[in-house]
């Protein structure tokens, strides 16, 4: 497909402002320099006996004949991101393919939470360089920092821009680099993103993600995803319902809501997100499930009443994600995290007692820059008193730019030091012991475990369980008596017959597969490509024939 004129005039705000750095962006610049000129010496020094192979370039792209691999790294709002752009792709025409060795070209969604996710991600574009494929790079990185120095030459997708990856695609197959960064504006007005309505490939079949909005409120001094998503900008609360109705209909049978900070949806429209959760449940199929995003405490203590009634609905799970980041006061303020340890507790003990089982799952940094080990104590004796079920404990990474990349650091050894005893704390308990042998559980039957040996399903806590492989077991709501654990899940068997299984998968197969609507109509438009393109190089064929019959004459 040619790019016109009229696009490449759309996209004039991106050359602009790649030749014209913001002052903040020149000091980003910098730190950036710094860093990466030692990586680069080290680089030099490995062996290059690799040689770079060739890229083909193609002065046009023929539907069907290229292949395209896809990876992700970082949240499930990235995710939601790669299967709209994976819908795109199909539904272009290209193949996408999980072998990357046979793939033309790949497309790299990136994170910028932490140092390492970023280092994998240069990694895997220096892989693609070195095996001779096209990359077209997307996510929060490139986003935050265009100019980073292996980024040089790439074709990206920004954030918003997503709906545009085939063309990007194809213009990069054929050897330009395309970069479009610009924010995406309706009327003038900046939006949260392509439509939700777009043609999308799921990772699972069974489970849609939902971005409600994008970028926060906040300003944490620690995070550089803030440079990438920006300032809130919120879906409207119709267009995410209409979302949920078109998914459930295609046989998805559970919804996770997903942003930067899902309790500030509706700030900047004059919604909250209990208005909007109270329309999804409304249309949620008996049987089907509702999980929602990371909430940061500022923006959900003012709803407690409101969310406790909502994660108490027999179609929403009674799971909530609430990073804390730390048990002291001095070092939230540090983060600038708006919220003190007292605010977090009342909101934990509140839901705790307002919905008996509910799971709150939280995040905790250690060694942030500051950190006593005063400070540290209280976050142990926090994590204690709580026992949380699922704890992410991540040490603290200097992100380039951040304000807190330029305070003084915690040793690293004492940095570890902390993480393990804190990982310690943390394997100290099992949380499932509260269930004993023979205690009965209704589950939603989602996934395929990591081994491949189990079915994996959630309860009403979103509690992972266990199941014997059944063929036809996913996309079902089925009973079933717990009967072992471990720290990270539960074991179960289903005690119900076949025929008492509630199927919550409208598009589900005899061998428990599910197929969505939407991939359907990709390989449908698929089929039709190939089909064109025969047609017309056979009346190219026929067209010819006759003029050169016309010559000789």
């Amino acid at each position: 497909m040619d790019i016109s004129c009229q696009d490449i005039i759309g996209d004039i705000e991106d050359l602009i402002s790649l030749d014209d750095p913001s002052p903040a962006e020149r000091y980003l610049n910098k730190k950036d320099v710094t860093v990466r000129t030692k990586r680069v010496k080290v680089r030099a020094n490995r062996p290059k006996e690799t040689s770079t192979v060739e890229k083909p370039l193609l002065d046009s792209v023929i539907p069907e004949t290229q292949h395209i691999y896809m990876k992700t790294w970082g949240c499930a709002h990235n995710t939601s991101d790669t299967e709209y752009m994976a819908g795109q792709l199909a539904q272009y025409g290209y193949n996408l393919t999980s072998d990357k060795d046979s793939a033309d070209l790949w497309v790299l969604n990136s994170c910028t939470v932490k140092n390492p996710s970023e280092d994998t991600f240069r990694n895997e574009i220096e892989a693609a360089h070195q095996a001779g494929k096209h990359v077209v790079v997307a996510g929060c990185v490139p986003q935050a920092a265009p100019r980073s120095d292996y980024l040089k030459g790439l074709s990206v997708v920004g954030v918003q821009q997503i709906d545009r990856v085939a063309e990007v695609v194809e213009e990069t197959l054929k050897g330009h680099s395309v970069r479009l960064l610009q924010a995406k504006k309706v009327d003038g007005r900046k939006v949260a993103g392509p439509k939700l309505a777009l043609p999308k490939v799921r990772k699972n079949p069974l489970i849609e993600v939902i971005p409600i909005n994008s970028g926060c409120l906040n300003a944490c001094t620690y995070c550089k995803t803030k440079f990438a998503r920006a300032d809130l900008v919120s879906y409207p609360v119709q267009e995410i319902v209409d979302r949920a109705q078109q998914v459930f209909q295609d046989g998805v049978c559970e919804i996770w809501l997903t942003s930067e900070d899902t309790g500030t949806y509706g700030r900047d429209i004059g919604s909250s997100l209990p208005e909007l959760l109270w329309q999804l449940v409304e249309v949620i199929p008996e049987g089907c499930m509702m999980r929602l995003g990371m909430t940061n405490p500022p923006y959900i203590l003012e709803h407690l009443d409101e969310m406790a009634k909502i994660l108490s609905h027999p179609r929403v799970y009674s799971f909530l994600h609430i990073p804390v980041q730390s048990g002291s006061d001095a070092i939230l303020g540090e983060m600038r995290r708006e919220y003190c340890v007292k605010d977090f507790e009342r909101m934990v003990d509140f839901l705790r007692a307002q919905v008996p089982g509910i799971t709150i799952a939280t995040d905790i940094i250690c060694g942030f820059p500051g950190e006593t080990e005063a400070d540290f104590d209280d976050t142990l004796a926090l994590c204690e008193k709580y026992q949380f079920p699922s704890l992410f404990i991540n040490q603290f990474f200097p992100r380039p730019g951040t304000p807190a990349a330029k305070m003084t650091k915690v040793p690293a050894n004492e940095v570890k030091t902390r993480t393990k005893r804190l990982t310690d704390l943390f394997h100290s308990y099992e949380p499932y012991k509260k269930y004993e042998a023979g205690t009965k559980q209704t589950v939603l039957v989602t996934e395929i475990s990591h081994d491949r040996k189990h079915y994996v399903g959630h309860n009403k806590f979103y509690e992972q369980i266990l199941l014997p492989m059944h063929n036809n077991l996913l996309g079902k709501q089925v009973e079933v008596e717990i009967t072992g654990c471990t720290k990270f899940s539960m074991f179960g068997k289903v005690i119900q017959g076949e025929q008492e299984w509630k199927n919550c998968s409208k598009r589900s197969t005899a061998d428990g597969t599910t197929v969505s609507s939407l991939v359907a109509g990709a390989e449908e438009s698929k089929y039709r490509s190939i089909f064109a393109y025969f047609f017309i190089s056979c009346s190219l064929a026929i067209v010819c024939k006759y003029i050169f019959m016309f010559l000789d004459f």
